[in-house]
């Protein structure tokens, strides 16, 4: 198994080695970015005076609006050095143009290829691809990248489609899937409804992106259970997004997703852009290094985590990502209670008769945030109401509204024809 030397070495050596490359980062954008060039003028930031990860904190952060509003100032290379555009998903707002270089897709390989060995992967491994590669998409084409990298075999087939899937194991026996993992699920109804033997297929692991797995103890969740319970495959998680570029990957003991420091800086942050300790949930914010077209300096990603420092068994001293907790901008405030959707969801997926569901959230007479459950199901009745509101009530101490209808009805919300994510919360609170 191939680990980067600096992701064994010591925490000291580490910051040393990322105190080295934040120097060559901060001269690059000084002489190449427009955005970051007016911006340390702005807030008379002096780059000679950051010479530590803890003067980071002298610089102002990024976010996701900095991105939208001077999008094409962040660019730090002519025109005729792109090779390759792609879009954010816009899940956040407005979608944002990403410009990639050819040694920005050489790294994006690498990463690839070194978080795939850390969920081990091997040349011997088939890989069968469950994401889109077109509609301006990083993922798609950083997992073929990677997989190439990697020495493995890849088959393209693409999201949905589970006869297809099935069709493609049979015929060409890959051993691993990439895919999201809610879809799973799915595969394994159609399965059981086709009568297909899926729990004796070639396959033995799924890397897991867009959808959490683990609960924050690094237990399954309930989606996780859920698929396990039913195919023994093993699942790594992977949480990664366009910006950063970078991938934080489960390894085989899956107690959260290592950091490669030889390609970003990470902060967790609270609400004053403070650093927060360690099992703390905090804001990730990422600074990117060994990007040439849009390298970002202490961006806020919206995602709230917890950390691990601790050395983990598989031989990497890097620092572990936890899962998810959710997104900053869709905290919920409801009967005293905060929520962030991964909760919602993960007791939706434990009820049987759910077949789809999106979160609806917003404000009611008194201004207060008000959850409505649009559930998708062929079955509505009162029972199934009082059900879906006791398992809330057990497990989140609340009780949201339950508003019924078709599968067909939802699925038409979830997927709209420029969407390349399936949309399960929606904010009507601005």
């Amino acid at each position: 198994m191939y680990i980067p030397e600096i992701e064994t070495k010591s925490q000291i050596e580490i910051k040393r080695f990322q105190e080295n490359k934040l120097s060559q980062l901060l001269h690059y954008l000084n002489d190449h970015s427009k955005f970051y060039k007016d911006f340390f003028k702005k807030h008379k930031v002096v780059i000679d005076d950051v010479k530590t990860l803890e003067d980071l904190s002298n610089i102002p952060t990024t976010t996701k609006d900095d991105l939208q509003q001077y999008n094409q100032d962040f660019l730090c290379v002519s025109r005729n050095k792109i090779i390759d555009y792609l879009t954010t998903s816009g899940t956040a707002g407005e979608p944002v143009v990403f410009a990639e270089t050819e040694k920005d897709l050489q790294r994006l390989a690498y990463n690839e290829y070194i978080s795939f060995v850390c969920a081990t992967a091997t040349p011997d491994d088939v890989f069968q691809l469950m994401v889109t590669l077109d509609r301006r998409f990083m993922a798609g084409m950083a997992y073929y990248e990677g997989i190439r990298k990697l020495g493995a075999a890849v088959v393209r087939v693409g999201p949905g489609n589970p006869g297809l899937q099935f069709d493609t194991i049979e015929r060409i026996k890959p051993t691993a899937l990439v895919t999201v993992p809610s879809f799973l699920l799915k595969l394994i109804e159609y399965a059981e409804l086709h009568n297909i033997d899926y729990k004796n297929t070639s396959i033995t692991k799924a890397i897991c992106i867009g959808e959490s797995i683990r609960n924050e103890d690094f237990t399954l969740n309930t989606l996780g259970k859920k698929i396990t319970d039913k195919w023994d495959i093993k699942l790594f998680s992977t949480y990664a997004s366009t910006e950063m570029g970078t991938a934080f990957t489960d390894c085989e003991y899956g107690k959260g997703g290592h950091h490669h420091p030889e390609m970003i800086i990470v902060e967790f942050l609270n609400d004053n852009d403070k650093p927060v300790p360690p099992g703390t949930p905090g804001e990730v914010t990422v600074t990117t290094l060994g990007v040439e077209g849009m390298p970002l300096l202490r961006f806020k990603t919206g995602d709230i985590c917890n950390y691990h420092v601790e050395a983990c068994e598989c031989g990497r001293t890097t620092i572990r990502l936890g899962p998810v907790i959710g997104r900053k901008n869709q905290m919920i405030k409801y009967k005293g209670t905060t929520l962030y959707p991964p909760a919602l969801y993960d007791v939706l997926t434990d009820i049987k008769d759910v077949e789809n569901y999106i979160i609806h959230i917003d404000k009611n007479a008194i201004e207060t945030d008000n959850i409505e459950i649009w559930i998708g199901t062929s079955k509505p009745c009162k029972s199934l109401e009082k059900e879906i509101k006791d398992c809330f009530r057990t497990k989140l101490r609340v009780a949201p509204d339950v508003i019924f209808y078709t599968p067909q009805e939802i699925a038409k919300i979830q997927f709209p024809e420029m969407s390349r994510k399936p949309i399960t919360f929606v904010d009507s609170r601005s």
